[in-house]
Parts: C-alpha cells; structure tokens; sequence
C-alpha cells in the first residue's frame, strides 16, 4: 500500500482541475481515430495471407518494418510539437493534419486486387502502411501529449484517460466483425474486394474523428515562451539530447517496458487467435468456407463482448485507483488477466466454440488497466521531468512512449509470423493442419501473454511515484512555475525602470 506522509492519503480534486464535460468528450472522441490503428489493421491484414495467398512470415515482416519507421517519426514528431508555436497552439495544427492524412492513405493500402505476385502485394502494402504510420503519428503524439496536459491533477489525469479509453474501445466493439463483413458474400464477392470497401470507410470514420480534437479542443500551454531560433545543427543536437534525458528518466523508463511486456505479448499472441479458432475449433466443418463463416462469427462476438468488458474494467481500473493507487491497482487487474488466457484452454472447444466467451472478462482487466492507467502514469512523469529540467515536455515523453510500444509490436509481429511457419501451418492444407501444428498455436497464444505478464508485474513493483509523492512533485513544480514568473516579472520591471532612467 501507498505510505502517507503529513498528507492525507487521497486529496480531492479542487474544481479549477477539473476537466469541462465538453472538453472531455471531444478529446475522447481523438481516441477513437487513435484506437482505430492498431484495432482494424490488426484485423484486416490477414487479407494478405488468407485472401492473396502471401506468406504469413512475409505478413509479419511486411507489418514489422512500417512500423519501425513508424517509430523514428515519433521522437521526432513529439519533439517538433513541444517546440512548435503557431497562433492555434503547439498541439492542433498537428493532429488536424496528421487526421486527415492517417485516414487517406488507410484507405488507399487496402486497394489490391487479386492477379499480382507476392513481392507487389508485400510492397505495395508496405509502402503505404508505412505512410500511414508517418502520417498519423502527426495525429497521435500530439493529441497524446495534449491528454498529459490538460490537467495536473493525479486522480482528474485517470478519469479523462478512463474517458478517452471507454470511446477507445468502439473500434474493438467493431474490428472482430472485420473478417465476418468481408467475408460476407452478400455483400462482396470476396474477401479482398470487402477488404477494399472497408478500409475506405474507416478511412473516412478516421479523419472525421480525428479532426475535431484539433478544432475544439483548448490547449494548456500554448501560451509557452518561443524557443529561441537555432540552425539544423543546433536543432538536431537539443533533439537527441532531449531524448537521451527523457530514456534517462527511470521511472518512465519502467512504464515503457512494462507496456512492451503486456501489449507487445498480447499482439504476438492474439495473431495466433484467429488461425486457432479457424483451424482447430472449427476444423470439422463440412468445408473451409463453412469454418471461415463460422469462426468469423465466433470471432466477432468473443470481440465485442471482450470490448463491452474492457469497458467496465475501465471504469473499475478508475475507482480502484482512487482507492488503491495506480500502481497497486495492477496487482489486481494483472493476475486476473492471467487467468483469462489460462482459460483459453479450456475455452477453445471443438464440441463448445462459444465457451471461449469464458476468458474474455478476465483477459479485458490486463489491457482496460494498461493504457487508462499508465497514461495517467505517464502524465505524473512529465511532472517529474519539469522539476528536473524547468521545461514541459509531454511530447517527447508521448513520442517516446510510443516508440517503445511501437518498436515492441514491430517486434512481435515479425516474431508471430515466424512462430506460424515454425508450428507447421500451411495455408494449402485448409482444415488438414497437423495435430502438432495445432497444438503449438494453442500454446504460443496462451503463453506468450501469461509469460510476458509475469515479467511485467515484477516491473511494474518497481515503480516509485505513489500518489503522495506525485501530489509533493506537483507542488514543488507550481512554486518554482511561481518564482520563475515572479523573476521574470522583476527582470521586466527593472528593464522598464532603466529605459525610463534613460529617457528623462
């Protein structure tokens, strides 16, 4: 439990902290355009493999590269935010445009058609992933960065991340029924055509959500001083400094790995999800399409009722926190995530395929604390940085956050699509993958997410920034905010008196 010092153990969030219903709302609405990134094309890129017949280690590889560059554009992007100053703020210029440009080159990946070799499929969808991924990091890292600066308040910093995750996880409500409305032969002859049709609508779901953090959301620092004009040498030597401080910060530190652990062993694992429920759970199915109508509906449910779930544990993760900290709330949350994949065992059932609905209640607590939680976390670090460094950084912090996260996915990717052709699979054999094969899907989607836990809440143990302590950090950063305004203040009055003295 969290120590008290000669404060009380929770504070109550004073009015002047608190975050205008409106405000919230329409932040939140950001993160739906956020979440829709990693939810639909984590659905739909199997496209690749199932629908134009490319290999999933070159899926893997073809969705692991984009991604790191990806990564190199966000330091760079949080860096260009913290010091951008523009009559609509540092933040909004950014997210509008980085919005609008996410959703138009989400749409334009998914335009294949069949009759292409492998190596024009694995090109063509790299290069424009890797432009989406360029482009939305101009949405995400400053509309990320705008989230850690809205408040300073510890416990206001939880609700508005709780708030953003709730309208977050509408993208997850829909992206399991991805595979069920492209495979649709009602609607699309098949599943690359609905492919095409799709990404254009979420596409334009993206932009449409995207922009409007950028035209009504207020920013709370955009009145900073301008940085003082410096050549490209200048600039990229105060870029890698400012990263090397922030990777040099040990409790944010800690929170990147952490988050590897739990969403980069998620992401690995959950690859393995839609071939085991395709392949094992259905593999008595009259014919492979049979088993593609029926997993896509199991999928879609077990999805959106894992959503639905995340939801509540969202909520709770908040009360919890309030109640616990942030820190010990994930000695809950955590193991009970644990359980959840264990149950998968139990749940991926031939004779039952529904019962696989048992795990998702329990798997939600790991992921519906992850991002409510460490966001806010993070937030407490930007507070931390002030202190050392006098200056705001949220930004680079968000950047380098997400690098990490990002780096981490790239990762498991590549490694997902490895492990596939390492178990045996082969998409020639349909419903005819080996009892070995199907044996170490099994066992690559439950233990990878237990294992990669484990190491996480040993890490998470670490981490020293309670609520007393954030609330001691918070009021050490106004006083000095104070004594900076006031020197600042005498050095102005004195100029005027000098100019004043020279004059008469």
């Amino acid at each position: 439990m969290e120590k008290p010092t000669g404060q009380p153990k929770h504070h109550v969030t004073a009015p002047q902290d608190r975050i205008p219903f409106f405000q919230k709302f329409i932040y939140s609405i950001g993160g739906f355009a956020n979440t829709a990134q990693a939810a639909f094309i984590g659905q739909m890129v199997i496209v690749l493999n199932l629908g134009l017949g490319v290999n999933p280690a070159l899926v893997g590889l073809v969705g692991a590269i984009p991604r790191i560059i990806d990564a190199i554009s966000d330091p760079i992007t949080g860096y260009f935010s913290d010091n951008l100053r523009t009559r609509w703020g540092r933040r909004r210029p950014l997210i509008f445009f980085g919005a609008v440009i996410g959703g138009i080159c989400y749409a334009l990946m998914y335009q294949l058609y069949k009759g292409h070799s492998e190596s024009f499929y694995v090109l063509y969808f790299g290069i424009f992933q890797a432009l989406y991924f360029i482009g939305f990091t101009c949405f995400s890292i400053p509309w990320i960065a705008l989230g850690y600066e809205m408040t300073p308040d510890y416990h206001e910093r939880t609700r508005l991340q709780g708030a953003s995750n709730v309208v977050g996880q509408l993208p997850w409500l829909i992206a399991p029924w991805c595979w069920a409305i492209m495979h649709n032969q009602n609607w699309f002859p098949d599943i690359v055509y609905g492919g095409r049709v799709l990404a254009i609508i979420i596409g334009i779901v993206i932009i449409g959500c995207g922009i409007m953090p950028a035209i009504f959301n207020k920013e709370y620092f955009h009145a900073l001083p301008k940085p003082a004009v410096k050549g490209a040498l200048s600039v990229t030597k105060d870029f890698f400094v400012g990263g090397f401080k922030t990777l040099k910060c040990k409790p944010f530190v800690k929170l990147c790995i952490f988050t590897l652990l739990i969403f980069g062993g998620f992401m690995c694992a959950s690859a393995f999800t839609i071939y085991v429920v395709f392949f094992y759970v259905f593999k008595n199915a009259p014919v492979l399409d049979q088993a593609y109508a029926n997993g896509g509906r199991l999928l879609g449910i077990y999805g959106t009722f894992s959503a639905i779930c995340t939801m509540g544990v969202i909520y709770l993760t908040t009360v919890l926190s309030r109640k616990l900290g942030k820190r010990n709330t994930f000695f809950i949350t955590l193991p009970l995530s644990i359980i959840g994949y264990a149950l998968k065992w139990v749940g991926y059932n031939p004779q039952h395929p529904y019962l696989l609905l048992i795990a998702a209640p329990f798997i939600s607590f790991g992921l519906g604390s992850l991002f409510t939680l460490v966001s806010s976390m993070v937030a407490d670090v930007c507070d931390l940085d002030e202190l050392t460094t006098e200056t705001r950084r949220e930004g680079m912090f968000g950047a380098i956050y997400w690098w990490m996260v990002k780096v981490g996915v790239a990762v498991s990717s590549f490694i997902s699509g490895i492990l596939l052709n390492l178990t045996g699979y082969n998409v020639a054999l349909g419903l005819n993958q080996s009892v070995n094969t199907l044996l170490w899907m099994r066992l690559c989607d439950i233990g990878i997410p237990i294992v990669t836990t484990l190491v996480a809440i040993f890490i998470i143990m670490t981490f020293d920034i309670t609520e007393t302590k954030a609330c001691e950090i918070r009021a050490q950063v106004e006083r000095r905010r104070g004594e900076r305004r006031a020197a600042e203040e005498r050095r102005l009055a004195e100029e005027r008196r000098r100019g004043e003295r020279r004059n008469e």
